[in-house]
């Protein structure tokens, strides 16, 4: 009977009308729910009824039922946080989260997560954040996809490689000793092993040890001659583990060399390095002079990096009948090589073993000697300074060692390095010899030490990054983003979580910001995406809606009853 079939229709949108309501409702309560996704409704007519007309068979519709509830995944707006580690999806994707206790993965655009007391990032249910590890130097991707964990909150040390020391040295500056290496005395009879007469301008760098330790490298500069400086390499005495060196003049002596310029520009054009042996340290030079003569003598020493000996000298410079006799018990020089002008008031020596006398190693200047009398002097040091050579990357470098292990190798770099073939390159920033005072143009030393974790950044490709206390920036992990084939074929699993199923097919992973997956936004949550003005019209319209199906109801009952009253 047709009355008998619109109470049926009635019912039928009275009950869709109802689960209507029950997904309105849900998207109301959820409307500060972070990345909540809002659900849509629509409703579809049943199976017709078949009668018969005047016309032929006709249709007539039996009620309704809910055709489709689908998730709206658009885009939800942005809250910010003071939280690094909130996270929002700018864009299409999931985070990825593992359940705790099993292998199983769920996914979510809600990214309100913290490191809980085991150092994972979870989320308020703990559900672990996956991501790919990074490597610290490259801070590129390693291995597969894992959990997002700190398992350790401390930066290991890293031990100096370089210093770099870019100085502008005085080009009027005025020698002040003769030779720097012979004015070091490491043995810790001198308070500072160096006098300050005894150099013209020092500069002092920091570097690093293997377990974080600071020392202090000094490099002590003087002038040679008008285009040309030396300079010396140094650490504190006390810190020298070197094998061999402690307790000895030349603790802390580490490098010597030479820096040449260009008289005309002021520019570095030449450096050289050479570096103490350890296995002929003694002393690198002393000297005395005894009386000779009414005047005395003196000893001026012209080329003082030739007077050196593998052993102690004890050598004396006799005046006999008209001549000067070198006296050198060890035979370590000959006895030749002496010059005397012609009041034999002043006598230079060469001590070049070969024999010759083409360069003056030593001048004393006498006073009026007498046969017979002497002037006796004494040198101790080493040859054992070898000429260093550029490294790889075209700087010479200096090996301290400060914890009795393997020696460090710190390259020195004055702004000048070996183009490869011992021609030396300036950098736009280099040591300079101008007229002005000596100063320190720029130092720096890489290296540093153990640092302990203060804070967690993240940037817009997912990419964690620790910040030490040791002023290290460290990459740690990068979080995974998932996309499906499917959205719709997600399974709500509650807690702002979705679980893939057989409809939205396996879950493609990969970087975020790339393949289509949206960047990350950190100190962010997305917010729910229901609009609630649409919400409070889809409300009124299904209440309406289910007002008129009830009426259906009762005015279909009060026709039933006009029917049965027909018979009284």
């Amino acid at each position: 009977m047709a009355l008998s079939s619109a109470l049926f229709s009635g019912i039928s949108g009275l009950s869709t009308l109802g689960n209507a309501m029950q997904i309105i409702g849900d998207n109301i309560s959820n409307v500060n729910t972070v990345g909540f996704k809002s659900s849509r409704f629509t409703f579809q007519d049943l199976l017709s009824q078949s009668t018969a007309t005047m016309s032929g068979t006709a249709q007539v519709g039996r009620g309704t039922a809910m055709g489709d509830i689908t998730s709206l995944f658009q885009q939800g707006s942005f809250e910010s946080t003071g939280n690094t580690t909130d996270l929002a999806i700018g864009g299409d994707g999931f985070f990825q989260l593992r359940e705790s206790g099993s292998n199983e993965l769920f996914y979510s655009r809600a990214g309100n997560f913290r490191f809980d007391n085991d150092g994972y990032l979870v989320n308020p249910e703990g559900y672990v954040v996956q991501g790919w590890e990074l490597d610290e130097d490259t801070g590129q991707d390693v291995g597969s996809v894992t959990d997002v964990v700190l398992d350790s909150f401390t930066s290991p040390p890293q031990e100096s490689t370089q210093v770099e020391l870019i100085t502008n040295l005085n080009s009027d500056a005025v020698s002040q000793t003769a030779l720097l290496s012979n004015a070091w005395n490491g043995d810790g009879s001198s308070d500072p092993p160096i006098a300050a007469s005894n150099y013209d301008y020092q500069s002092t760098v920091k570097v690093y040890d293997s377990l974080g330790d600071t020392h202090d490298i000094t490099v002590y500069y003087d002038p040679r001659s008008s285009s040309t400086w030396e300079y010396m390499v140094t650490c504190n005495p006390s810190e020298d583990s070197r094998s061999g060196f402690a307790g000895t003049s030349s603790a802390g002596l580490l490098a010597r060399g030479e820096m040449t310029f260009s008289q005309s520009s002021g520019t570095m054009t030449d450096l050289t390095m050479e570096t103490l042996d350890p296995a002929g340290h003694e002393h690198q030079l002393t000297k005395t002079a005894d009386s000779i003569g009414g005047g005395g003598a003196t000893i001026t020493l012209n080329n003082p990096q030739a007077v050196t000996t593998d052993t102690t000298a004890d050598l004396s410079l006799t005046w006999n009948a008209g001549s000067w006799t070198l006296n050198d018990p060890n035979s370590d020089y000959p006895n030749g090589g002496i010059v005397s002008n012609g009041d034999n008031t002043e006598v230079s020596i060469c001590l070049d073993t070969s024999g010759g006398n083409n360069t003056e190693d030593i001048t004393l200047t006498c006073g009026g000697a007498a046969n017979g009398e002497a002037a006796s002097f004494s040198l101790s040091g080493t040859a054992n300074w070898n000429t260093a050579s550029t490294n790889a990357n075209g700087y010479y470098e200096f090996t301290p060692d400060f914890i009795g292990g393997e020696p460090m190798a710190v390259e020195f770099n004055p702004g000048t390095q070996d183009d490869g073939g011992g021609n030396f390159v300036n950098d736009s920033l280099t040591t300079t010899q101008f007229a002005s005072a000596s100063t320190t143009t720029f130092q720096a030393g890489n290296g540093y030490g153990a640092g302990d974790l203060q804070g967690v950044d993240v940037d817009v490709d997912g990419v964690m990054t620790g910040i030490y206390s040791n002023g290290q920036i460290l990459p740690l992990y990068r979080t995974t983003l998932a996309k499906f084939q499917n959205e719709q074929g997600l399974h709500k699993e509650g807690g702002n979580l979705f679980r893939e199923t057989r409809e939205s097919g396996d879950a493609i992973t990969g970087q975020p910001g790339t393949n289509g997956l949206g960047s990350i936004a950190p100190n962010s949550l997305e917010q729910s995406n229901v609009d609630i003005a649409n919400e409070f019209v889809k409300m009124i319209t299904t209440q309406r809606g289910f007002q008129a199906n009830g009426k259906i109801i009762t005015v279909t009952d009060q026709m039933l009853a006009e029917l049965i009253n027909l018979k009284r």
